[in-house]
């Protein structure tokens, strides 16, 4: 049976099958009247898109939407989105798909009423304080994958389309208003991304719980996060329509992002650039880092993994955790090396350079440095 479930925590949840029927209530409740609902190119003509375009016409909120962003959505996709969004009249943002829906459309009702460019609200200190929040409009997000939780953050990271670089974008009313977790919205998703995707939420609990920093609380989560993607990702990516398997999914990918609240690490670090200069898929590159990773900081985590992998039924300590991982990532039909997504091993120092900038550095249990990053790239690549 399918899990249902309405949650106040981080923000206001309605999780489980259909549920996709109230996104007129969650207009009202977010105080919108004039949606725009944002989401990928892909996504643009699919039906669970058309579907929640006729629920909003039935509902009298029209039928707004924008829809050019690119799998690693730039600079270039918010100017485009905040044209729409203006020009439309609209009055808030229905951020809908994968990351990158999610991602920009947060950013497009952030930005909506800020004077000043995206790049001077970088995760950096107190920059976030710059913005105007009176200005924020509303958002509601419909999350269409079980990945990256953008739903639940208060960030989107966006790609600078010039330098390549990645940059998180923060603010704290960037966090959605209410989140409809729909499972029935990911039935469709194709096995290879269903497999991305539930291990980009794997790398988040697995980063925020190797994490050194003090917070138990994301800790819990983190660790009961892993135990839902190691039971139910190889049942959703077995048998697509598994809709309990789906929302245990969708579930474990809103803890993730809730988890990495701790910190991220070096498979974030590494696969940032990676998917900035190549535009490979971020949750399969955050797969094919983390065995290596792993490796670097067992010194510092061997410990904490002795005690999650027993919880997680996987025998071995450590050492078995860290096997499991390469079993689960070739059992997913994940590569093994980065070079069969394409990425070349001739710009390693260019890569070594971006990757000590991001600041998921900060999270790594083992402190990073040209040669261990560089070291890792060889290994990845």
């Amino acid at each position: 049976m399918s899990p249902v479930g309405n949650w106040s925590y981080p923000t206001a949840i309605r999780f489980g099958a259909g549920r996709i029927k109230e996104l007129p209530e969650a207009c009202i409740a977010a105080g919108i009247a004039r949606p725009l609902l944002v989401t990928d190119k892909g996504l643009k003509s699919m039906e669970i898109t058309t579907q929640a375009l006729d629920i909003l016409d039935a509902a009298g909120l029209g039928r707004g939407l924008f829809a050019e962003v690119d799998p690693n959505p730039n600079e270039l996709n918010l100017e485009a989105g905040l044209k729409a969004y203006r020009e439309g009249g609209h009055d808030g943002v229905i951020a809908f798909g994968g990351g990158s829906g999610l991602d920009l459309g947060k950013m497009v009702a952030f930005m909506a009423g800020q004077s000043r460019p995206v790049w001077d609200f970088e995760d950096v200190g107190d920059w976030w304080t710059r913005a105007d929040a009176a200005a924020i409009a509303p958002i509601i997000a419909v999350p269409t994958t079980a990945g990256t939780g953008s739903e639940v953050g208060r960030a989107s990271v966006i790609t600078n389309s010039e330098t390549h670089v990645k940059k998180i974008i923060f603010h704290p009313k960037v966090l959605p208003t209410v989140v409809i977790s729909d499972p029935e919205l990911t039935v469709g998703m194709p096995r290879h991304i269903t497999a991305g995707t539930g291990l980009d939420a794997f790398a988040h609990c697995v980063e925020a719980y190797s994490s050194p920093f003090y917070h138990p609380m994301s800790q819990g989560i983190a660790l009961e996060g892993m135990r839902l993607v190691v039971e139910n990702l190889p049942r959703a990516y077995a048998d697509g329509s598994d809709i309990e398997a789906r929302a245990n999914m969708m579930a474990a990918a809103a803890m993730g992002a809730v988890a990495f609240q701790k910190g991220l690490g070096a498979i974030h670090a590494l696969s940032h650039p990676i998917g900035a200069v190549y535009g490979t898929h971020h949750g399969t590159t955050n797969a094919v880092c983390m065995p290596a990773v792993l490796e670097l900081n067992a010194p510092e985590i061997a410990e904490r993994f002795d005690r999650a992998a027993g919880y997680l039924g996987i025998a071995g300590g450590f050492d078995g955790f860290k096997g499991f991982v390469q079993e689960f990532n070739d059992g997913l039909g994940i590569p093994r090396q980065l070079r069969e997504m394409g990425v070349g091993d001739d710009r390693i120092a260019e890569l070594t350079a971006m990757a000590l900038e991001d600041p998921s550095c900060g999270g790594n249990p083992v402190k990073l440095d040209g040669a261990n990053v560089t070291a890792l790239f060889e290994a990845v690549i």
